[in-house]
């Protein structure tokens, strides 16, 4: 890695982006197998439509390498939205690279979709610190969306034998949701107190 961190730039992906899908597959699918833990595949197709859909971050060095990654679906008429596959190329992992790709990822949920419920559900310590900081508490998968095509990108995983014979109801993931309904409700009652 020769460039510094804040030279990498970080923003929502454009459909010149779509080169990198494959690399950002295989990272995806590499970084499972080095954890042995449940990181959900995506096919090259899936990667490319949340691209050029406006719904995902990429961070890539200003000569475009490829650098980092991460999208978002939504769910239950658009009640729910899912941040997902944070993924960072080994080289710039603990640089603070993921936290802005997460970040942007974050606020674009918000934009996109601001009265939804934003949840991740993750095996990563890392990523459950992020989420903390960014307002996130955990909860059960009683609390995440019940629709089958959610349930379904799960299908990819390494764990998924787990979900399946526990009926959905908790698995090796933790579960961490940002309720900004919940944020406001907070506040006025903070505001009540002063």
């Amino acid at each position: 890695m020769d460039e510094h961190p804040s030279d990498i730039i970080v923003r929502v992906a454009i459909p010149e982006d779509a080169q990198y899908a494959e690399i950002i597959c295989k990272e995806i699918e590499d970084s499972a197998k080095i954890r042995g833990t449940g990181i959900a595949k995506r096919s090259v197709e899936y990667i490319v439509a949340k691209i050029c859909l406006g719904k995902s971050v990429v961070a890539i060095q200003r000569d475009g390498t490829w650098v980092g990654f991460s999208y978002m679906d939504s769910y239950e008429n658009d009640s729910f939205v899912s941040n997902s596959s944070l993924i960072v190329a080994p080289a710039y992992r603990n640089t603070g690279i993921a936290k802005r790709i997460k970040q942007m990822i974050f606020d674009l949920s918000r934009k996109t979709y601001p009265h939804a419920k934003i949840f991740s559900i993750t095996t990563g310590l890392a990523v459950m610190k992020m989420n903390s900081e960014l307002g996130y508490v955990p909860v059960t998968f009683a609390m995440l969306p019940q629709e089958n095509n959610f349930w379904d990108g799960c299908k990819g995983c390494v764990n998924y034998s787990i979900l399946s014979s526990k009926n959905r109801k908790n698995c090796l993931c933790t579960a961490l949701l940002y309720d900004p309904q919940a944020k406001n409700k907070k506040s006025l009652s903070n505001d009540e107190n002063e």
